[in-house]
Formats: C-alpha cells, structure tokens, sequence
C-alpha cells in the first residue's frame, strides 16, 4: 500500500496504544458492541460487526472495570473502513471531542 508524505508523517504525529478493549458504538440511535484495537491522542481503529460510512459520526464509550477510574466517552468521526472477513469491519475514528 502507498502511502503519501502526508500521511506517513500524520501517523508518527501520535503514539498509538494497543488495548483490545470492549466498546460501546453509539450512531443514529443505535448501541453496536465492538472493540477498540488500539487508541491514541487523536484517534482510535475499532473492529464491529456493524458498518459505518466515512463521516459518521459516531459516540464512543469504553467503560471502567475500577470503581475509582471514570470510563472514556468520545465524540468521533469515521475516518477510513476496511472489510474483513466474516462480516466484521475495521475502521478509523477522528477523536473530535472528549467528555
């Protein structure tokens, strides 16, 4: 795959943590089960079963297992989606805003 200058340099911009953590996708009313396989600053790439379309925007949850630690919760926006096999789907998520 080729990348542009642009993109090479966006994907060292952020440090990326690989967590495969369960999630909770929220998108036009509808609550989707997936898993965030890795998160950074910026954004995060989440495997569902559900398919989105670029520019969705799309509400992630990722809830605490510690009673003192608060759960993430992001406003995010679909970036890029790769198929996989099985019915599953890779995509993209542009962290827009943390709450």
């Amino acid at each position: 795959m080729h990348q542009t200058p642009s993109n090479h340099s966006e994907k060292r911009d952020f440090i990326r943590m690989r967590i495969d953590a369960e999630v909770s996708l929220l998108h036009a009313g509808q609550v989707v089960a997936a898993v965030c396989l890795d998160l950074s600053s910026g954004g995060m790439q989440v495997k569902a079963a559900q398919r989105y379309q670029v520019g969705d925007k799309v509400e992630v949850r990722i809830d605490s297992d510690h009673p003192a630690l608060k759960g993430l919760h992001a406003s995010t926006e679909v970036v890029w989606i790769a198929d996989q096999p099985g019915g599953q789907h890779r995509f993209g998520l542009r962290i827009l805003a943390m709450h």
